[in-house]
């Protein structure tokens, strides 16, 4: 569609005169990966449940998710903002909740969402290589523990990519089960949205399930963190070494299966980037502007509970979030929960 440089979607006007800005809420969830007990989400047969695609598809989903809003904008016609949240759904499986600026046809959200892939070209995981032993550090690089020969490097290991044959490490496209809904603001459905975006931003993905976890639900979370736990995250995760290669940058103390990046964590199976994804002209303010936005309200909570000047400046030059500037104003009492 022909760009239009607006960031607001279209203006209509009612027959009474009365102008409306509809918006809308969209969810987009990953395909099957077998069949789920219906309201428990445990697998139904676990022997055949694919867990290696589940764990891979939620350690790549944020970058499936950049690749809907860059085709959606592009089919939708104008620059798309969006303020969403990433949560679990009982299975356990990344599913994708967002507040669209603007009215976009449903059939035009099915079709992007049904169009858009992921290829990620990465050395193959299909085998392997040191599950026993562990490769070395020397100095130069990783080696066999057994041979003293250096492992492939990452770039040299990406070069064999470019053969004909090359096929890439994992695929994954979106479920067939979209949402859509418009909305209109202020309204029940608006509040509603937004108690949506806002219920997983602190709930860890392991108590999608509830606190009292059956044996059924523990195993399921179990297995699922096992494959994730050997899985590579990232170019730069240590658990290339498991399948032969190094990882980009390597340098020593990398062990297989102790990456330390959260993504691997039992809390997050496999969501550990950010859980709330929003558009950079979603607010209409910069950087810039936020922080100090944040700065001014500190500030005043501070002065109002008998903090001089000098002591807010110490803080602020001591304190390096406003996370940690939030929990020692909240413990004084000064901020309802």
């Amino acid at each position: 569609m022909p760009m239009d440089q607006r960031t607001v979607g279209t203006t209509f006007v009612a027959r009474d005169g009365r102008e409306y800005r509809p918006s809308m809420f969209v969810t987009l969830t990953l395909p099957s990966y077998g069949p789920v007990i219906p309201g428990v989400g445990t697998p139904a047969e676990p022997s055949t449940y694919n867990y290696r695609r589940a764990a891979l598809d939620a350690l790549m989903f944020p970058r499936l998710v950049d690749q809907f809003w860059k085709a959606l904008r592009r089919c939708a016609g104008y620059n798309v903002q969006y303020f969403s949240a990433v949560g679990p759904q009982k299975r356990l499986a990344p599913h994708l909740h967002a507040a669209i600026r603007g009215a976009i046809p449903r059939a035009t959200l099915r079709q992007v969402a049904k169009a858009v892939h992921l290829q990620v070209w990465w050395p193959s995981i299909n085998h392997v290589v040191y599950g026993a032993t562990v490769p070395v550090w020397t100095g130069a690089g990783y080696a066999d523990p057994t041979t003293g020969e250096l492992l492939p490097t990452w770039e040299k290991a990406l070069d064999a990519l470019e053969e004909p044959s090359a096929k890439p490490m994992h695929v994954m496209r979106f479920g067939s089960q979209i949402d859509a809904q418009g909305i209109v603001a202020p309204s029940p459905d608006a509040d509603r949205a937004v108690r949506y975006l806002t219920k997983y931003l602190t709930k860890s993905v392991a108590e999608t399930c509830g606190d009292e976890l059956t044996a059924a639900q523990t195993a399921h979370i179990d297995r699922l963190h096992r494959e994730l736990r050997y899985l590579p995250c990232s170019e730069r995760c240590a658990n290339w070494l498991r399948y032969g290669v190094q990882p980009k940058g390597a340098g020593p103390g990398l062990v297989p299966g102790h990456c330390s990046h959260k993504a691997h964590d039992r809390e997050v199976l496999g969501l550990g980037g950010r859980r709330v994804l929003v558009s950079r002209k979603w607010s209409g303010k910069t950087l810039q502007q936020h922080r100090a936005d944040r700065q001014t309200v500190v500030q005043a909570v501070l002065e109002e509970a008998g903090f001089t000047t000098p002591e807010i400046d110490r803080l602020a030059a001591e304190v390096k979030s406003c996370c940690v500037v939030y929990r020692v104003i909240r413990s004084f009492g000064l901020v309802r929960r």
